[in-house]
């Protein structure tokens, strides 16, 4: 918080707002900085819910208040530069009614998360059709805060959440910065079930796509198992015992194929037949108090 206080300049930091959401953090909060802004408070929570759900009820909790103003989401531990607001700023009021997104140009992580970062990007491209270049570092503008906490896919994943929302976003290359101190708590495999939840909040457009894709498998096993049976009543191929073998991999192929694309269709039935966590209706549930610094 005091590197963000600090980096910002002067005429913008003291307009701002700031909302700090304590997600059950073990952090002492005695030094804030007093007097850089128009307000401070802190959202505390009941519990540790993860960064995009804590997104989620900062977002509800300031869409309900009486009067909604340009917001800005970021992380306070320094690679969401401070400085960088200016520029999300000054590109939401260029563009008035679109989300403005930090498109990372160039990332301080190892070589191997960046090629599972990477890997990332291109399943999630194959998947959905979309492409996500972007993480939780944006504005957004007044007239859409009250309409994306009415978002429900944002409680599982917040970009995914406004790419599936259809509100209308872009994003601006912004580097990535340093983190100011210690060591970030996501593992490996909460960087695996980061990836999930985004895919997950577009599993309509991933479930059309793996339909499509075994209806073309089944299509490909079926015509291979007409032309084996073909070759080999023909008489062309005289291997012993090889055409059994194939037509019956292949009938496994297809069997799976059939097996996956039902489940599928049971999967979004139920996916749309069922109701929805709305944040900005339930979110009071998860919030313990709001501590008002000054």
């Amino acid at each position: 918080m005091d590197k963000i206080v600090a980096t910002v300049e002067p005429a913008i930091r003291q307009r701002f707002h700031f909302l700090i959401v304590d997600d059950c953090s073990v952090t002492n909060y005695q030094q804030l900085p007093m007097n850089t802004g128009q307000s401070l408070s802190i959202l505390r929570l009941w519990r540790n819910v993860g960064h995009q759900k804590a997104i989620a009820l900062g977002l509800s909790y300031l869409a309900d208040q009486p009067e909604a103003y340009t917001t800005i989401v970021m992380d306070s531990d320094g690679e969401d530069k401070p400085e960088d607001i200016a520029r999300l700023l000054d590109a939401s009021l260029n563009t008035p009614g679109q989300i403005i997104f930090a498109h990372r140009t160039k990332r301080q992580e190892s070589r191997l998360f960046k090629t599972f970062y990477q890997i990332y990007k291109t399943v999630f491209k194959l998947l959905t059709g979309k492409a996500i270049t972007f993480g939780n570092f944006s504005a957004i503008p007044p007239t859409l805060l009250r309409k994306l906490a009415h978002v429900s896919d944002i409680w599982n994943n917040y970009p995914g959440g406004v790419i599936r929302s259809r509100l209308p976003y872009r994003s601006i290359p912004l580097e990535r910065g340093l983190r100011l101190a210690g060591q970030s708590k996501m593992n490996f495999v909460s960087l695996i079930l980061h990836g999930l939840s985004a895919i997950a909040v577009l599993m309509e457009a991933t479930a059309v796509r793996i339909f499509l894709f075994c209806i073309i498998t089944a299509s490909i096993s079926s015509a291979a198992i007409a032309i084996v049976v073909l070759l080999r009543f023909t008489g062309q191929w005289t291997i012993s015992g090889w055409a059994s073998y194939i037509v019956f991999s292949l009938f496994i192929v297809i069997l799976q194929a059939f097996l996956i694309s039902l489940l599928l269709v049971f999967i979004v039935l139920t996916y749309r037949t069922q109701s929805h966590f709305i944040p900005a209706k339930q979110y009071k549930d998860f919030i313990e108090r709001v501590e008002v610094v000054y």
